[in-house]
């Protein structure tokens, strides 16, 4: 019986897209389609940026952003050394949702993942030692970190690393979304909010 999916390479390529993240084999069909459809205008063009993006994209030997330099734009920008702000992130996603964000001058240092003992990830997995190295030359680390036990095991376990280095450690506020209303919330979410109150 014939290959329905109409080739090795195809089926290759509806293979290596169900792995991406938020696809699976029947979206990795559909992309697939699409760029046969649209070879010329998405396929060509999307096979030459991955190439070029293959040999370009680097990971910042200071922070562990991706970027085509190292050390990344963020890192070699003078402004954002003299806020004295290091934001620890869990991952290059988060980082990049920070600076959408418009959050101002500051550095960040990206941990890798989270301490996860069921998972077999521990600190040497993550990049806190290197953390620990730069902390010195920071007044405030901020942990935003996920408000996730794993990600509070971590914060907690990192807080206790950096005791006695005289740094300010501070996590982001955890509470009532902009725009939420309160009986769409859960439990724990209300709670952080009433404890984390401030002045009108």
């Amino acid at each position: 019986m014939a290959n329905a999916t109409g080739g090795p390479e195809i089926e290759q390529l509806i293979q290596l897209l169900s792995r991406l993240p938020g696809l699976g084999p029947r979206s990795g069909r559909r992309a697939v389609l699409h760029l046969i459809k649209k070879k010329e205008q998405l396929m060509v063009p999307l096979a030459a940026a991955l190439e070029r993006a293959v040999a370009a994209v680097r990971v910042c030997e200071s922070c562990g952003n991706i970027d085509t330099v190292s050390p990344c734009g963020i890192c070699s920008d003078p402004r954002r050394a003299e806020s004295g702000l290091l934001i620890v992130v869990e991952d290059v996603a988060d980082l990049w949702a920070l600076e959408r964000a418009g959050i101002g001058p500051a550095r960040y240092h990206v941990l890798g993942g989270v301490l996860s003992p069921l998972d077999g990830v521990g600190p040497d997995d993550l990049s806190i030692d290197q953390l620990l190295r730069r902390a010195p030359d920071y007044s405030e680390i901020v942990l935003a970190v996920n408000a996730t036990v794993e990600g509070q095991t971590t914060a907690h376990y990192i807080t206790d690393r950096l005791a006695g280095t005289g740094v300010t450690i501070t996590r982001l506020a955890h509470g009532v979304p902009v725009g939420g209303e309160l009986d769409y919330l859960d439990e724990g979410t209300l709670s952080q909010a009433l404890k984390a109150r401030t002045r009108f």
